[in-house]
C-alpha cells in the first residue's frame, strides 16, 4: 500500500517580497511548521503573478511596495484569476494607504512585517480556511483613514445592492460595517452567535463578497456607515 503524501494536507504558501533577506526569514519561520509548505518565492509583483498561476498556492504572502508591478496590482490580478488563492498583505506601516489599497483589491488579510512568528503562522492558517485576519476594528480604522480613496456609490446603487438582503441581514451588515465581531453583533441584536454567523454567511454569498474585510469596505462605499459608524 502506498503511504499517504506527507505534503497533501499542508498549506501551500508563496512568498512575494523584493528583499531576499525577508523572504529567507519568512521561509525559515514557515518551514518549521508541519502543516505549512513554502512552494515558491517571487521578488516583484509580476513574478508573483506568474508563480501563483503556475503553482496555485493556497496563500500568498504579498509585500505591498515592490518594483514594477506592486503588491496592489498583483493582488488585484490574482484575486480575479485565482479565486481559491488567498492574499495576505505584509507592510511596514499599520496605516499604509498602499496596504489599504491591497485590501480593497481583494486581499484577505493585513499584517505588519514585525508581526510575531506565531501570529504570522496563525494568520496563514486562518486565511487558508477562507476567513480574514484583519480584526474588524482595525479594518474600520484603516478604512476611515483611507475614506478619500473610496469611490462612493449612488443611492440607487445602494438600494439595488442591498435589495437582495432581508431586513435582518441589512441590520447585520450595518453592524459588520461598524466593526463589530459576530459575538458583539449577537449581543446587540439579542440573537445567538451561531445565528449571526449564519446571517453573515448568507450576506457574503448574496453580495458576492469573499470575506469580512470586503464586507466592511462595501458598507463604507455604500454609505451605510461612515467615520462615526
Amino acid at each position: 500500500m502506498t503511504a499517504p503524501d506527507a505534503h497533501a494536507a499542508r498549506i501551500r504558501v508563496l512568498i512575494a517580497d523584493d528583499q531576499e533577506l525577508v523572504r529567507y526569514g519568512l521561509r525559515l519561520v514557515l518551514e518549521a511548521e508541519d502543516d505549512i509548505r513554502v512552494v515558491g518565492e517571487a521578488s516583484d509583483g509580476a513574478s508573483a503573478v506568474d508563480a501563483a498561476i503556475a503553482l496555485g498556492p493556497d496563500v500568498i504572502l504579498m509585500d505591498v511596495r515592490m518594483p514594477g508591478k506592486d503588491g496592489i496590482e498583483a493582488t488585484r490580478d490574482l484575486t480575479a484569476r485565482l479565486q481559491r488563492t488567498r492574499v495576505l498583505v505584509l507592510t511596514t506601516y499599520d496605516l499604509d494607504e498602499f496596504a489599504f489599497g491591497a485590501l480593497q483589491a481583494g486581499a484577505a488579510g493585513f499584517l505588519l512585517k514585525n508581526t510575531r512568528p506565531a501570529e504570522l503562522v496563525a494568520a496563514i492558517r486562518t486565511v487558508a480556511t477562507g476567513d480574514a485576519v484583519v480584526a474588524p476594528r482595525i479594518t474600520s480604522k484603516l478604512i476611515e483613514v483611507a475614506l478619500p480613496y473610496l469611490a462612493p456609490r449612488t443611492h440607487q446603487v445602494q438600494d439595488d445592492t442591498l435589495s437582495v438582503l432581508t431586513d435582518r441581514e441589512r441590520d447585520v451588515f450595518v453592524h459588520i460595517g461598524r466593526g463589530l465581531t459576530n459575538a458583539e453583533i449577537a449581543k446587540a441584536m439579542h440573537l445567538s452567535e451561531s445565528t449571526i454567523k449564519a446571517h453573515f454567511g448568507r450576506i457574503l454569498v448574496k453580495l458576492g463578497l469573499p470575506h469580512r474585510v470586503q464586507a466592511v469596505i462595501l458598507a463604507y462605499e455604500l454609505g451605510v456607515v461612515g467615520p462615526t459608524g
